[in-house]
């Protein structure tokens, strides 16, 4: 059985929900089950934002994300809050522009990735780098595997295709 119970936390804004929604996206055009659920304050963007993203090869038997397989944190109040959630053994994807403390377990991988600077240098959207870092983590699907995908979600605003598979790529890669 492959699963992925995956925790993804920081400020309204960052597309937190755009990485789960993608994440959810992939697994199912891959045959995976999946479960999306998404968590984020009134104020939207700049209040707190997370998502619990389900993948598996069997039956989800409760959506929830209590004690993720995998953290993304990209605000530090997201990373204090959930670090000790993840399952020992599990990992943690953090933005190293944004959190500035080190790690705080000595029983989980830590990626941590200046996601922000790369991405302005590469002149992308940081989720998508993100999101290509967590397919990479994860290793449920690499990004040709990811194309058609991505291709669906940009049918309507086809210019932004290119640049979001240039993320996905280079966040693989990291």
């Amino acid at each position: 059985m492959k699963e992925f119970n995956i925790l993804i936390a920081g400020s309204g804004g960052q597309g937190v929900q755009t990485i789960g929604k993608l994440m959810t996206e992939i697994g199912m055009e891959h045959g995976f089950e999946v479960s999306f659920i998404p968590s984020y304050g009134p104020e939207m963007r700049g209040g707190t934002s997370n998502c619990g993203v389900n993948i598996s090869t069997e039956p989800i038997a409760s959506p929830l994300v209590v004690t993720p397989t995998q953290l993304v944190a990209l605000n530090l109040p997201s990373l204090d809050k959930f670090e000790t959630s993840v399952v020992p053994g599990g990992s943690v994807i953090y933005d190293t522009d944004l959190i500035g403390r080190a790690p705080a377990r000595t029983d989980v991988t830590y990626y941590g990735i200046p996601f922000t600077t790369l991405a302005e240098q590469l002149g992308v959207k940081a989720n998508m780098l993100v999101s290509g870092k967590l397919l990479a983590v994860t290793g449920f699907c690499d990004p040709d595997g990811a194309e058609s995908t991505i291709r669906a979600l940009t049918a309507k605003r086809p210019a932004f295709f290119e640049p979001n598979m240039k993320a996905l790529r280079a966040g693989f890669a990291l």
